[in-house]
């Protein structure tokens, strides 16, 4: 396994789906969600560390609405509603099956966005897990806009395995892992047992979910496993419906869909800038500029820029695209340094040209090396 196996593991991220919390997308049970939390007794007992990322506040909510139960079709504000009456629920109805202390952290896409707050989110979780408590984590459904969600408690599973450098997550499912064709249309379909790197032909056996109230498929639980593993976080897609599983998992055995680690992992930093940030705009480069970029480690400056698109600020993140051609072809992220009004006045300029035309407080480089990630460097691993 790449360095890890499945019993010399120290701290995993666990994810419960609303599959799991609401069986068929109806009332709360906890006919699946009584074995998890034995695992995860069994596990703190053995003194390994975890932490529980949970959908089920919008299920729980539910079960004070009975009359809603009957529509699939539910508003955004009755949704936060829902997820403002249940959060709590959720949270009494884990903590009831635990004799440690359970915390509970709502996150929303902008705590993982912004670096200050994801540090801080961070030093949260190692707390927490200093104290001996489960932290329980889930997303802030109440006050979440739709361009600020993260969507899914698959990806944002991943970011927590990130958040507190997890070397494991488990994402629970109600299939078996991920099979070469859909299981349910095809009789003959076959569970790969292990993914050794995720490429366009993995996320071509993904299909869809067909609960009302869940919000991922399997496409989001490889996007997430995409997001650990390179991290260098081992990931395990598992059919928690089966308790055997999870015997299987305390001996060490195979479980499930296990997706492979990447044997060098990408730094924090720069998986932060790849996978946390959203572009906010894109530069475009000449031939030489990639090359200088790509190949020699170079900072993007801006005399090879070609032109620059959206309204971004100093400090936003932004896409490096490469022309070829008639063709574009993204091959770097980075944090700018210049907002795209002064960009634009600057592209394409020697350094030597930028302070005649911004003034002393200008910078040579637009994007510095340190603030950058390839693309490539994901497509190598």
């Amino acid at each position: 396994m790449n360095g890890i196996t499945l019993n010399s593991w120290k701290r995993a991220v666990i994810k419960v789906g609303s599959g799991l919390i609401a069986p068929g997308g109806k009332r709360t049970s906890t006919k699946y969600s009584l074995p998890i939390a034995g695992f995860i007794t069994e596990c703190k007992n053995q003194g390994k560390e975890i932490i529980l990322v949970s959908s089920g506040a919008v299920a729980s909510g539910l079960s004070t609405q009975p009359e809603m139960l009957k529509r699939t079709q539910r508003t955004i504000p009755e949704k936060q509603a829902l997820a403002a009456i249940g959060q709590s629920l959720l949270m009494q109805s884990w903590s009831r099956f635990f004799d440690f202390p359970c915390a509970q952290i709502l996150l929303t896409y902008d705590d993982i966005n912004n670096r200050k707050r994801f540090v801080n989110a961070k030093n949260t979780i190692k707390q927490l897990l200093e104290f001996g408590t489960l932290p329980i984590v889930n997303e802030n459904d109440t006050v979440a806009i739709e361009e600020l969600k993260v969507g899914d408690n698959d990806n944002l599973a991943a970011y927590v395995a990130m958040l507190a450098e997890a070397d494991l997550l488990i994402i629970c499912s109600d299939i078996d892992g991920l099979f070469d064709a859909d299981p349910k249309k095809n009789k003959n379909a076959k569970l790969i047992p292990v993914v050794e790197k995720i490429d366009n032909s993995i996320y071509s056996l993904a299909g869809g979910t067909k609960n009302s109230i869940a919000t991922g498929g399997m496409k989001t639980k490889i996007e997430a496993a995409e997001k650990a593993t390179v991290r260098g976080i081992t990931t395990i897609i598992l059919n928690a419906t089966k308790r055997e599983v999870f015997d299987l998992l305390l001996k060490g055995k195979q479980a499930g869909t296990i997706f492979k680690k990447n044997p060098k992992p990408m730094t924090a930093k720069k998986h932060w800038m790849l996978h946390a940030l959203v572009s906010s705009g894109k530069i475009i480069v000449d031939a030489g500029a990639a090359k200088a970029v790509v190949q020699k480690g170079a900072s993007l400056l801006p005399s090879g820029i070609i032109s620059v698109e959206g309204a971004f600020n100093s400090g936003d993140a932004v896409s490096i695209l490469v022309k070829e051609g008639k063709n574009i072809r993204e091959i770097a992220k980075g944090i700018s340094r210049y907002n795209a009004g002064d960009l634009k006045k600057i592209q394409g300029k020697k350094t030597l040209e930028i302070k005649n035309i911004l003034g002393d407080n200008s910078v040579s480089e637009v994007v510095h090396r340190d603030e950058l990630v390839l693309i490539e460097e994901v497509q190598r691993n």
